[in-house]
């Protein structure tokens, strides 16, 4: 007797959805692509907000090609640019959001993004930043520019990765985050908001006082500010046994969330922990290799 496969949830990963194509931004899509993915995803799969999927795969009943949209950090393009084409095409997704950069609030990559912008000379000169010289006379070298600068300070402890940052920027850039009024906004519309903690540290460079701390700062506001408990959480970069480890799944659960999404490659299935679900983003703006990458991340052991 034929044994059919075991039903498979594939979580997707978003961070920004932008007004018009960055060149300084080649991995994010602007909303025509956008719009052009939903209709491929909702062509080849089952779209099922998290909350709902998550008790699927728990309890049974997880449709075949399950998947869940998701958007992490809080830029103020998922309620501007996003949620109108989620509506459009009656989709949720789950926007986790690092409250402390709520209001005006600019993250510490953003600041180094931003920077490398406005910068209008050939080259942009670090050195007295530890950083060296940069090279800027194209769109790519500027790209290399920003990759460079983001993985020499990104596992730096947390409030010198923030100095640095701040230090490079200056009064470089714009708000980019969302307001607490946005955030109300996707909750009313019948997204859903999940955890993501308050500063977005790296938890593993942290105390386990300190990840706590954090993990709970973030859901506390957050509830406050739709009224209603956070049962999702998004661990900040994402990485099993590099960015977070069991300590943080123990705060995790403890703090109430009743699941937790990764960045590691992969699928849910059935018996996983629910509180590791890996996710995935398949990057290419072509539609056949989106599809290819979707199907080969369905693939993984």
């Amino acid at each position: 007797m034929r044994r059919w496969p075991a039903p498979t949830l594939s979580v997707l990963i978003y961070h920004r959805v932008l007004a018009r194509a960055d060149p300084l931004l080649p991995a994010e899509p602007d909303g025509a692509a956008f719009e052009r993915q939903l209709r491929l995803l909702k062509r080849c799969f089952t779209l099922l907000p998290l909350g709902e999927a998550v008790r699927r795969l728990r309890d049974g009943g997880l449709p075949a090609r399950a998947a869940s949209l998701t958007f992490d950090d809080g830029y103020a393009d998922n309620a501007e640019v996003a949620l109108p084409l989620l509506q459009k095409h009656g989709l949720s997704a789950c926007f986790f959001i690092a409250g402390g950069y709520l209001d005006g609030g600019m993250m510490w990559n953003d600041r180094i993004i931003e920077r490398v912008r406005r910068a209008g000379d050939a080259e942009l000169d670090l050195t007295a930043h530890g950083l060296g010289r940069h090279p800027l006379g194209s769109a790519a070298q500027r790209c290399q520019a920003i990759a460079s600068i983001l993985g020499s300070l990104k596992y730096l402890p947390f409030a010198q990765r923030q100095a640095s940052a701040a230090a490079i920027h200056g009064d470089a850039g714009e708000a980019l985050m969302m307001s607490s009024a946005q955030v109300r906004a996707l909750a009313r519309a019948g997204m859903e908001i999940g955890g993501h903690t308050e500063r977005h540290p790296i938890l593993a460079t942290q105390t386990e006082a300190e990840a706590r701390s954090d993990i709970a700062d973030g859901k506390r506001r957050l509830e406050a500010l739709i009224q209603a408990p956070l049962t999702l959480f998004a661990y900040p970069n994402g990485k099993a046994g590099r960015d977070y480890d069991g300590r943080h799944v123990a705060i995790v659960r403890a703090l109430g969330f009743e699941a937790a999404v990764a960045t590691d490659s992969g699928v849910a299935r059935p018996g996983c922990d629910l509180f590791q679900l890996p996710r995935f983003t398949p990057w290419e703006r072509n539609r056949l290799r989106f599809m290819l990458r979707m199907a080969q991340n369905m693939l993984r052991p």
